[in-house]
């Protein structure tokens, strides 16, 4: 594998450029011939001028492209516009199709079907490199669909973008299939011989004050902790709203983790309502973050996967990286990040729109990442891959003090957490067991009811009361402090004969009274479980007081009953099992 960079500057110095690379392929085992084109040039006619000279001077070739924020040639920022890249593949096994699509939210199911069916016709196909259209579009389809493709092709690609990162004009293009201003190009390679690793880096560190999603729809990110997302950049970052919003909210992406990989998503935009327009979905209970770039944290990340690259020996690496480390590293430092890798092979590149990586079968839609592809022919070339070097900030003297004070922001934001988690478990636990408060209970029990209502949910709700037999009589003859004990080991009862039962909720009603919620059990459950309560309690010893008994109801909810009737039935399950002797579990329907 070959691969030339041109610098463009004029159809003249392409016509040169293009003669000396065909020169070179007349002396040489040269087969595929694939041309990246690159273009921060917005000027779509100029584009469709270059893709006329590669037609005429190489209409073998393919060539496929995209515009960008900018370009990466020999792992730097590239000065020039437009860059040209061509890869010549030496092995006549290696192949490559080029597949492009309107990409429209309507059609991505039937657009990625069509993908799905190539590569099932093509099993050579091992590799696709895409570039797309992405603003203003949901990813969560089509990512989703993308997981359908066989478990073997690795994918991975970047968001073709524009130099002005407020505009959202962007295109992509390929050969035969001309310029599109939302559409998606696939690049299909494989073949016994040839070899890809894909990897992404990020290097952006979350604070660790948690946010919860509390209203979302699609890329809507409406309340986070209750309130409008936007008061999350304004309050924190005095970040306001204005024509730089989304150059600025770039550097302060929000966390999520998914599935144990870390994903930044970034605002696009804030709405008059103060919503967020996200870069791709957001579920609503999900924890989020703010994050901050780590130049430390990134530098570290290039050297530890840099080095698995390296070891890879690829004789091409291509790389996707967002715009938004570009914002953050400044044009002067960019290129430390990407420059270790040309000491490995020809790096090039562009500053995406968001990044794709395709990991473990998922197809996961990144922001504010670096993605690379390492690619060769055969086996690797040396016995001892090429060590990768340290690459060092022309202000690393800052880092420290960067350090330091996040340092100091995140130890005081923890201390407040600590203080704020303690202040609301005890603003909804009860003292003495530990268990739900009555307030907190009821309110579990109200809004299981509700989702059940509003159809979100079809589960079954049962409810189990319990009270302690003759409890005024244990306080009378061993006394309260004994009592206490009683009380404690009925709650322990509770907590260990409930371990691993799915969504059960324990909360103390009053007294010597105990309510459990099964938010997703039927009564026959229920009944099994307090059977076992009920047992578990008996057999429980004290230093001062006698084995103790338990008296139990249970009740299911129906349809549209509210909680006070469940809270009568239930009750009065329990006074009949105290009216009928107690130490026993009644079931009232």
């Amino acid at each position: 594998m070959k691969q030339f960079q041109i610098s463009y500057t004029d159809n003249d110095m392409l016509c040169q450029k293009l003669d000396e690379i065909d020169q070179w392929c007349s002396t040489h085992s040269a087969y595929t011939k694939i041309f990246r084109i690159y273009s921060e040039d917005m000027d779509f006619n100029h584009i469709r001028q270059i893709c006329d000279v590669l037609d005429k001077k190489m209409p073998d070739a393919l060539y496929l492209g995209c515009t960008t924020n900018a370009n990466i040639l020999d792992g730097a920022l590239a000065n020039a516009k437009v860059l040209l890249t061509c890869t010549v593949f030496e092995y006549e096994t290696t192949k490559a199709q080029i597949l492009q699509f309107p990409f429209l939210e309507q059609t991505v199911k039937e657009d990625v079907e069509k993908l799905r069916a190539c590569c099932l016709e093509n099993p050579w196909i091992s590799a696709i490199e895409m570039h797309a259209t992405i603003m203003d579009m949901s990813m969560k389809e089509f990512c989703d669909e993308m997981t359908t493709l066989p478990k073997n092709i690795q994918v991975f690609g970047g968001g073709a973008f524009n130099p002005n990162m407020d505009d959202d004009t962007a295109a992509v293009f390929s050969k035969g299939n001309g310029l599109l201003e939302h559409g998606i190009i696939f690049l299909l390679l494989g073949g016994e011989d040839f070899h890809t690793y894909s990897t992404f880096i990020s290097g952006w560190k979350p604070l660790k004050r948690r946010f919860r999603v509390t209203k979302a729809n699609r890329e809507l990110l409406y309340e986070l902790d209750g309130k409008p997302a936007f008061e999350i950049y304004q309050k924190f970052l005095n970040i306001n709203k204005n024509d730089k919003f989304f150059s600025n909210t770039l550097e302060f992406p929000l966390f999520v983790e998914h599935d144990d990989v870390d994903i930044l998503r970034c605002p696009l935009a804030v709405n008059d309502d103060d919503s967020l327009v996200m870069s791709s979905d957001m579920q609503e209970d999900t924890i989020v973050r703010l994050a901050y770039g780590d130049p430390d944290t990134i530098l570290t990340s290039i050297k530890r996967d840099g080095q698995k690259i390296a070891d890879f020996q690829p004789e091409v690496i291509q790389t996707f990286s967002c715009a938004a480390r570009r914002a953050f590293w400044g044009d002067e430092n960019i290129s430390d990040e990407t420059l270790p890798f040309f000491s490995v092979a020809p790096t090039t590149g562009f500053y995406t729109h968001g990044e794709f990586l395709r990991m473990k079968g998922d197809m996961l839609n990144f922001n504010v990442t670096l993605v690379l592809a390492a690619m060769r022919e055969g086996e690797p070339k040396n016995e001892k891959p090429v060590n990768i070097y340290d690459s060092q900030l022309d202000n690393i003297d800052k880092i420290p003090i960067i350090r330091r004070f996040v340092s100091f922001i995140e130890a005081s934001t923890a201390e407040l957490e600590e203080i704020n988690m303690k202040l609301a478990m005890t603003s909804i636990t009860d003292g003495l067991t530990r268990l739900y408060n009555r307030s907190e209970i009821e309110r579990r029990i109200h809004s299981a009811l509700d989702k059940r209502e509003s159809k979100s949910t079809g589960n079954n709700i049962s409810l189990i009361m319990l009270d302690i037999d003759n409890f005024k009589k244990v306080n009378d003859i061993f006394g309260h402090k004994e009592g206490d004990h009683v009380i404690q080991g009925l709650a322990n009862v509770l907590r260990n004969e409930t371990i691993g039962v799915h969504s059960c909720f324990l909360g103390r009603w009053g007294g010597e009274e105990f309510m459990v919620l099964l938010s997703d059990s039927d009564a026959d459950y229920a009944v099994v479980l307090a059977e076992k309560i009920r047992t578990a309690f008996a057999a429980l010893t004290y230093e001062i007081a006698t084995p103790q008994t338990v008296s139990i109801g249970v009740t299911q909810a129906k349809d549209g009953e509210d909680a006070d009737t469940i809270y009568n039935r239930v009750d009065k399950a329990l006074y009949t099992a105290k009216a009928n002797g107690k130490n026993q579990v009644v079931r009232m329907d």
